[in-house]
């Protein structure tokens, strides 16, 4: 008796109104309620599989698509370069923590500078701490070529934004999906974003009662990862450091916004080079990634962007003290 209750049950709710519903629907009960012959309905449902499922593509299929749509931009650091095996790769999101002074902001200077006058590629520069200038990108334009109009075009690569907000961060980013990126900036197209940073905008939401805060980081999330995989470009944002229970130094923002990039770095001042006039020396530790071993450690100096920038023109040695 119940069986019969739930089959007319069914039989009132069972509606055929697009392809999916056929194909999921028991054929055999189909065949029944609407007086079509089972093997009508068999070839009818192979018929519309064949024309509407997904073409099956091997794994190995898949990843050579891979390899050919991906480019890897280098950073300009032989040392960066090589923790980040070759450099930025598009599509992907990388990392650079570390706590003021470790040079985060001048290593994401000088990685725009390169790849906007070495590899002739646009760069979208997002500053939410406001410590980018134009002065500050000829300067270290001017190590790089002393030919005016080369700076000057290499300049035009870089478009930057200033914002402060997570608000304004979430808009410039929706901006960008919708026609910003597609469009060239000064003669290149785009292939690197960078966010300086990212946590100074999300953080002070994070913590207490503040629920929108979470919500609010994984909406950023979401649309730098699904940019850098649409459009193929590079994203690169910076982060900022805790202490965990052992008193170890952590990359910010929680265990939630860990799972987002692809690769960290953590930058780290080197202390004993203080202490022999090399203040502008850097360490750089590998702490997540899907290509290298992680925990390896390389050291740079932050003047490298800028090396000939202590030449006979006199030019003012770069700020090595930034964040």
């Amino acid at each position: 008796m119940s069986e019969d209750v739930t089959r007319q049950q069914r039989d009132k709710t069972l509606k055929v109104e697009e392809v999916e519903d056929l194909v999921s629907s028991d054929t055999e009960e189909l065949a029944q309620k609407c007086s079509v012959s089972y093997k009508a309905l068999f070839a009818i449902r192979r018929v519309l599989l064949a024309q509407h499922t997904a073409f099956p593509v091997s794994g190995a299929d898949l990843y050579e698509e891979l390899l050919s749509s991906t480019a890897i931009l280098s950073t300009g650091n032989p040392s960066l370069d090589k923790l980040l095996d070759s450099g930025l790769y598009t599509g992907e999101i990388t990392e650079l923590s570390g706590g003021p002074g470790s040079g985060k902001s001048q290593v994401c200077f000088g990685v725009a500078v390169h790849i906007s006058y070495q590899l002739k590629q646009s760069v979208i520069f997002i500053d939410t701490t406001g410590g980018l200038t134009a002065k500050r990108l000829l300067q270290m334009l001017q190590a790089e070529t002393s030919n005016t109009e080369e700076q000057m075009e290499a300049l035009q690569r870089i478009r930057i934004f200033r914002l402060f907000d997570v608000f304004t961060l979430l808009d410039c980013l929706r901006s960008l999906r919708s026609g910003g990126l597609q469009a060239s900036v000064g003669g290149g197209s785009v292939k690197a974003v960078i966010v300086d940073s990212v946590s100074a905008v999300i953080s002070p939401l994070l913590g207490g009662k503040q629920n929108e805060g979470m919500s609010l980081m994984i909406q950023v999330a979401g649309l730098l990862k699904t940019t850098a995989k649409d459009f193929n470009v590079a994203a690169l944002v910076t982060n900022h450091v805790t202490r965990s229970g052992g008193g170890e130094v952590q990359p910010g923002l929680g265990v939630s916004w860990s799972h987002i990039p692809r690769t960290r770095i953590l930058l780290e001042r080197v202390e004993k080079a203080a202490t022999i006039g090399c203040s502008s020396r850097r360490s750089a530790t590998l702490i997540k990634s899907s290509r290298q071993p992680c925990h390896i450690k390389e050291e740079f100096d932050l003047q490298w962007w800028s090396r000939s920038a202590e030449g006979s023109s006199g030019k003012r040695k770069l700020d090595e003290t930034d964040s």
